[in-house]
């Protein structure tokens, strides 16, 4: 294979990463822009645009986007507004987590669901904050190529099975390397 086809199969990868990445983080946005209106908490529209764009920072952007609203959500709102913002923050992980990311991953980026949810963990586990860092590109590219090598393996010619008419096309010979008909056998 070629470096340029390297760089296609890699780069369109990473493409639909990217774009999976952003409509996650526009989901996780409207997720908070709709939870913190319905708590009444000042400056939703904010959080949850700060909340999307930190979105793209894994595993520690979500803990940063909590911090504005649950700060004044303490001070406004009291200790009761701040429990129902924390709770909303679990809920967002958990939906973002469990469905929105493997859902996504799946549809735009063609990676299974399975792979979104386990391998991560896996990396983390081996690699600490860098496995879990590259985790989703990492998961994106290997499964570009995985996809790239199931269409790429040879076909092998169809020949009529026995006992059916010939209706087009020439007879082939499995023995042969090219499917051609063996010398020992023509006229």
């Amino acid at each position: 294979m070629q470096f340029s086809r390297h760089i296609d199969i890699t780069g369109g990868a990473l493409r639909r990463w990217f774009v999976a990445q952003c409509y996650d983080s526009l989901a996780v946005g409207a997720l908070w822009w709709f939870g913190l209106d319905y708590l009444h908490v000042p400056w939703a529209p904010f959080w949850a645009i700060l909340a999307a764009g930190l979105q793209f920072i894994p595993h520690f952007g979500p803990v940063m986007a909590f911090m504005g609203p649950a700060l004044v959500a303490l001070f406004v709102g009291g200790f009761t507004q701040f429990l129902y913002v924390l709770i909303l923050y679990g809920v967002i992980i958990v939906i973002d987590g469990l469905v929105l990311q493997p859902v996504i991953m799946r549809r735009t980026a063609r990676v299974p669901i399975w792979a979104s949810l386990m391998v991560p963990i896996l990396l983390s586990l081996i690699f600490g904050f860098w496995g879990l860092l590259l985790a989703a590109p990492l998961l994106a590219v290997i499964f570009a190529y995985r996809r790239y090598g199931k269409r790429a393996e040879p076909q092998i010619p169809r020949q009529t099975p026995p006992g059916q008419p010939i209706t087009g096309g020439r007879l082939i010979y499995p023995g042969t390397a090219d499917g051609s008909t063996p010398p020992d056998s023509m006229p």
